[in-house]
């Protein structure tokens, strides 16, 4: 009784690691697996050891599929990659501020450069903190992930007991199946050879003597199929076994090096944390001390240009001035050219009004003339009595 309650005790065990790290459903559900039905076939050789390798085998499964699930190699690829490239950014801008400082001048294009810069990059103590998170972040992955694999691998540990107790059961199973084949076979050439020695003449006897050799035939043909299965069985669970065991032993250098790694990344930065403040506030300092100098710079060129203005402009400025408050007022080719427009006006006036006066007078004596002329048809008119009596006064 004891060899068929270890696998379970193996297998409860492995289960409830599982249960306890909330990787197997609580109710408990999933399909039955396809070898239920073919351990079925050979159940009635032992029915308790092939029930202990049935729900052995039955939680393989979902067993693995929880393992392949779980250990998983971290994505830290990604991550790796952020690091690197804040790391590449600090470096690239440093550089460039010496380039920028090599040429002795910040043009626009530069000036744009650093403000977007700030804007894209941050600045370098925000650098600084993101690579410290970004640490932060996988170290705290990793350790998690060490501790669950931790704990898979000693549950593993317990299934692979029940899988090796199943082992053991299997090949139990097989000794029988095996006797019974024997028996079949002894039975067989036993029915066999009672027909070739029968030697009466009753037909009925003969029949029944060959029915009963086919039914040792087909009774041979069973248990050499219920023989097979126990042997597939048995030699599966064997290879399944060592095989596994070679592959989870990999899986143990895998978390015994995960574990290194993060024993020595915490060591790392539990020690070099202060090179890191440091780097930050170096690299920050500097960033400093190039605004500094960019910044006396620019005053010293600002201050320079405004006095070389100020000598340009103000001379300019003082001998305009000076021409202003020293010279004359009003421009004499402006006052002849009003006064050559008064004696120009005054000489073309005269020529009007000589002018105007010969018109008027042209005037008068064409209206005198045009009313004589009148005045003479007229009376003439009236001579012949052909007018009206009108007087005309003059």
């Amino acid at each position: 009784m004891n060899t068929t309650t270890s696998p379970m005790q193996y297998l409860d065990k492995a289960l409830n690691a599982l249960h306890d790290m909330g990787l197997v459903p609580s109710d408990g559900s999933g399909q039955e697996a396809p070898i239920i039905a073919l351990l079925n076939l050979i159940s009635d050789l032992d029915e308790q050891r092939i029930a202990a390798i049935a729900r052995t085998l039955d939680k393989a499964s979902l067993f693995n599929d929880v393992v392949r699930e779980q250990v998983q190699a971290m994505d830290i690829g990604e991550r790796y990659e952020d690091i690197t490239n804040a790391f590449n950014s600090i470096r690239e801008d440093a550089k460039n501020m010496v380039d920028q400082i090599d040429d002795g001048r910040l043009d626009t294009f530069e000036r744009i450069s650093n403000v977007w810069m700030k804007v894209t990059r941050g600045d370098i103590p925000t650098r600084f903190d993101k690579i410290k998170d970004t640490y932060l972040d996988v170290t705290a992955a990793t350790n998690d992930q060490i501790q669950r694999e931790n704990k898979i691998l000693e549950a593993y540990q317990d299934f692979r007991g029940a899988l090796k107790e199943s082992e053991v059961l299997a090949l139990e199973v097989l000794k029988k199946a095996e006797t019974n084949l024997q028996a079949a076979k002894q039975a067989l050439t036993e029915a066999m050879q009672t027909v070739e020695d029968y030697t009466g003449e009753d037909a009925a006897a003969r029949a029944r003597l060959e029915l009963a050799r086919d039914e040792k035939v087909r009774g041979l043909q069973n248990e050499e199929k219920r023989y097979q299965i126990a042997k597939d069985l048995s030699d599966n669970l064997t290879v399944s076994y060592n095989t596994s065991e070679v592959v989870m032993a990999r899986l143990l250098q895998t978390t015994t090096a995960k574990e290194r790694i993060y024993a020595q990344a915490v060591s790392f930065f539990g020690t070099n944390e202060v090179v890191l403040t440091a780097l930050s506030a170096s690299f920050t300092g500097m960033f400093g001390l190039y605004e500094g100098t960019q910044t006396i710079e620019a005053m010293k060129d600002g201050v320079s240009k405004s006095l070389e203005d100020l000598a340009e402009i103000g001379g300019k400025i003082q001998e305009a001035a000076t021409k202003a408050g020293y010279g004359p007022t009003i421009r004499a080719e402006s006052v002849k050219k009003l006064v050559d427009s008064v004696v120009n006006w005054q000489t073309r006036s005269h020529e009007i009004i000589d002018e105007m006066r010969r018109l008027a007078t042209q005037n008068a004596d064409e209206i005198r003339d045009a009313v004589e002329d009148g005045k003479r048809q007229l009376a003439r008119l009236s001579e012949q009595g052909k007018g009206l009596a009108l007087e005309l006064k003059a």
